[in-house]
């Protein structure tokens, strides 16, 4: 790393950008940083690695925002996906190209801040941010911000990104502000050989029992992820639906090794995204998909950016050239993943409402199926989909639009394309 550029940076030292948070935002926002030759370090509170509730699915814009060289450390690769509605009308969809890849988040993390690390940063675990200040005696210029962590010591800055997930302090300094808060509760449990044997290259979306939820069967070798996600308020109701969901299963014989649960957050439309020299990026920002409430390819795109426009603010040299940056990055978002998000709230409006429909649609309509396989391997999104497919366009007005009773049934059976 460079030494330091200015007589303030010799009294104490001052970070080009302090990234807080070592999850996939995070640790690309560290990356990014890091190889465009900026002294950067990475905040964690925890030792790593860790668990974190999470699927674990890497859908194809995950897999094309990694850093060049990144090895995947896949449990399993899915190339068929079983549809059911509420432990119903199960059926199976088939692909010969990979969908998606399943890992297991400790693994993926520790191995994203390695690379951040090797491109230069510097990590600090088992350090908690307790606040950041832009004004007052910890500041010494304009250009400055001092991140205060538990027990007083200050770090100095000349740019944050705040990647500290959906509880996140650095989002309260900003001012985040959220409109869909959902509850998700997961179970890893071991499996004997012959069951996971029975899920290999085989996930279960079963679209659930409360408007708006679901739950997933995600295999990993002798794991099984199983979990459920509802909206925040019907705690209760969403326990209920993982044990039945669970014992539909067969499951309920194993032993959790654990069981976890988490909040999911999406930002408003007019949620703000920095604040002076303060971005926030991944579910700190809110940033994820409403519908199916995938975080990972959010976290590391938004990450990615985060990292690129810290770089740019940290070498602003006043309030209005900050700013400038700044406004910068917030378009950058919501060009891009804010289109997706936008999509994914009609979407979820309208699977609320007619979760039969969604169904059937694609489990037995074969554009639908062909649309949910390029989202998932990456050659499109929700956003390019409704955008350029017409048919997509109308379908997801007219849903805009529906009101009444569910479709009918659909027969057990499996299709290959």
């Amino acid at each position: 790393m460079s030494g330091e550029n200015s007589s303030a940076d010799d009294v104490q030292r001052v970070w080009d950008v302090v990234v807080v948070g070592a999850g996939p935002a995070g640790a690309s926002a560290a990356y990014a940083a890091a190889v465009a030759g900026r002294r950067v370090l990475l905040l964690e509170k925890a030792e790593l690695p860790r668990y974190k509730t999470c699927g674990g699915g890497i859908i194809g814009p995950s897999r094309d925002s990694l850093p060049p060289g990144f090895e995947l450390p896949f449990r399993d690769r899915v190339h068929a996906v079983t549809f059911s509605h509420n432990g119903r009308f199960a059926r199976t969809r088939r692909s010969r190209q990979m969908l998606f890849g399943l890992i297991n988040r400790p693994e993926f993390d520790a191995q994203l801040v390695e690379h951040a690390q090797k491109a230069g940063a510097e990590l600090r675990t088992g350090v908690a941010v307790q606040r950041v200040e832009q004004h007052g005696s910890t500041v010494p210029d304009r250009r400055t911000v001092a991140v205060v962590l538990q027990g007083g010591e200050t770090v100095l800055a000349r740019a944050v990104v705040g990647a500290d997930g959906s509880a996140s302090r650095i989002g309260a300094h900003v001012g985040v502000k959220l409109d869909q808060v959902d509850l998700g509760l997961e179970a890893e449990i071991p499996v004997p050989e012959t069951v996971a044997e029975d899920w290999k290259g085989r996930v279960l979306i079963d679209w659930g029992p409360m408007p708006g939820s679901y739950g997933w069967v995600f295999p990993k070798g002798d794991t099984l992820t199983v979990g459920v996600i509802s909206a925040r308020g019907e705690g209760a109701a969403t326990k209920r639906y993982l044990e039945d969901f669970i014992a539909r299963l067969g499951l309920a014989g194993f032993e959790p090794s654990i069981s976890s649960g988490h909040l999911t957050r999406c930002r408003a439309d007019d949620s703000p995204l920095s604040r002076g020299r303060v971005l926030v990026c991944g579910d700190a920002a809110g940033l994820l998909e409403p519908w199916t409430r995938e975080g990972i390819s959010f976290a590391l795109r938004s990450g990615r950016l985060a990292g690129e426009w810290a770089v740019r603010i940290a070498e602003a040299h006043d309030a209005v050239d900050t700013r400038r940056q700044a406004l910068n990055y917030a378009f950058a978002i919501k060009a891009g993943l804010g289109v997706e998000m936008s999509v994914g709230k009609r979407m979820l409006a309208a699977f609320e409402r007619r979760p039969g429909v969604f169904h059937a649609v694609i489990t037995g309509f074969r554009p639908a199926w062909k649309a949910f396989k390029e989202i998932t391997q990456g050659s499109t999104s929700l956003g390019e989909l409704v955008r350029s497919h017409p048919l997509a366009q109308r379908a997801l007005t007219a849903f805009d639009r529906s009101r009444g009773t569910d479709a009918p049934a659909v027969a057990e059976d499996t299709v290959t394309p």
